[in-house]
């Protein structure tokens, strides 16, 4: 393989000295000729055989050692302006390849040095800090689901090896099995969050724009949750403009209103309030969902819209941190606009603001 390559290179070389060999040929031919009639005819000299024999192989020896030395300049300029860089870029191609995404290419010289290089070696340098940053989610994704399929996992056997207990209690039993299908569908609501993040990230969904009423759809989301708040005697206030339509997908909207609702209601304590609000410009909609619950600092909010991420690992059991990474993903999709306002000890405010459908109404 390596005779080959290096036959090649000899090819190579003997085929771009042919190449100057030539160009140097017609050029010094073109002008000893044009020189020697000019010369004649100025000064009237004629040139006998023997002077023309000795120039013409004067003329040679000049093509030849020209040639030969515009194809060593010529190397030389390939070697350290184009082979040099490229050597480089498939190195780094190679660890790459490898799985080592750390790996930079460095610009080096640039005089003499095609600028396409640099735009190459600038867009290599850019893909591989892009493939890192990837590598190092993909790695993180796979860390958290792993750890986040451990707790309920442990639940089901734990509570699994209790049921299978000769002398166990009716109430015991039940228990034991309740606890069972929470973590199973704690597992199943993980696993169907994963694949909505994954198909909203790969854009395998697509949104499916349609004009309908806001405020409706926020009361069939609020009303999902009466049992909830019934149990835990929480006060519901609503003030929803009329008439406020959007044009956007219905279903994927849903998905942020009840993510929104169901943290509302899970870190608002017995006794505390959740309130809904519905405003509406020429051109936006906007909603707000404020909860009296335990609220969050400034460190812990700067990162709730992470996968997995969890600010009140009290509330573990009851979520896998993905919701929120869900619902900004969707308004990321739906070209809509999400923030937060919290205070730690006082409750929560999710604000989302949507354009309106183009009717205006």
């Amino acid at each position: 393989m390596k005779k080959g390559s290096h036959f090649q290179r000899v090819l190579r070389a003997v085929n771009r000295y042919f190449i100057f060999f030539l160009l140097v040929a017609f050029v010094i031919t073109c002008c000893m000729t044009l020189f020697l009639t000019v010369l004649a005819e100025t000064l009237g000299i004629d040139f006998t055989e023997i002077n023309l024999n000795a120039a013409a192989k004067l003329t040679f020896a000049n093509v030849v050692l020209l040639s030969l030395l515009l194809t060593v300049l010529d190397a030389i300029r390939r070697k350290l302006t184009v082979e040099r860089p490229v050597r480089r870029i498939s190195e780094a191609a190679e660890q790459i390849m490898q799985g080592d995404f750390s790996v930079r290419v460095e610009p080096g010289i640039r005089f003499g040095t095609d600028e396409t290089f640099h735009e190459i070696i600038a867009s290599f340098n850019k893909m591989a800090k892009e493939l890192a940053g990837v590598e190092t989610l993909r790695t993180d994704f796979i860390a958290n689901v792993s750890h986040e399929m451990k707790t309920p996992l442990a639940v089901m056997q734990n509570y699994g090896t209790l049921l299978s207990a000769p002398d166990l209690s009716e109430e015991s039993r039940m228990e034991y099995a309740k606890g069972v299908t929470d973590a199973a569908r704690r597992m199943s609501d993980m696993m169907t969050n994963i694949l909505k993040l994954n198909r909203l990230e790969n854009q395998t969904i697509y949104p499916h724009a349609e004009t309908y009423d806001l405020g409706e759809q926020l009361c069939e989301c609020l009303l999902r949750y009466e049992s909830v708040w019934e149990a835990k005697n929480i006060e519901i206030e609503t003030e929803l403009a009329e008439d406020v339509t959007v044009r956007a997908d219905g279903e994927l909207l849903s998905l942020v209103w009840n993510n929104l609702l169901s943290n509302a209601f899970k870190f608002t304590p017995e006794g505390g309030r959740v309130s809904v609000r519905l405003n509406a410009t020429a051109h936006h909609a906007t909603v707000e969902i404020r909860d009296t619950g335990c609220g969050m600092s400034p460190e812990v909010g700067a990162h709730i819209f992470e996968k997995f991420y969890q600010g009140d690992t009290s509330h573990a059991t009851q979520g896998n941190g993905l919701g929120l990474a869900l619902v900004k993903r969707v308004m990321d999709v739906v070209s809509g606009e999400i923030s937060v306002t919290s205070t730690a000890g006082e409750g929560s405010a999710f604000t989302v603001r949507l354009r309106r459908s183009s009717d205006g109404r």
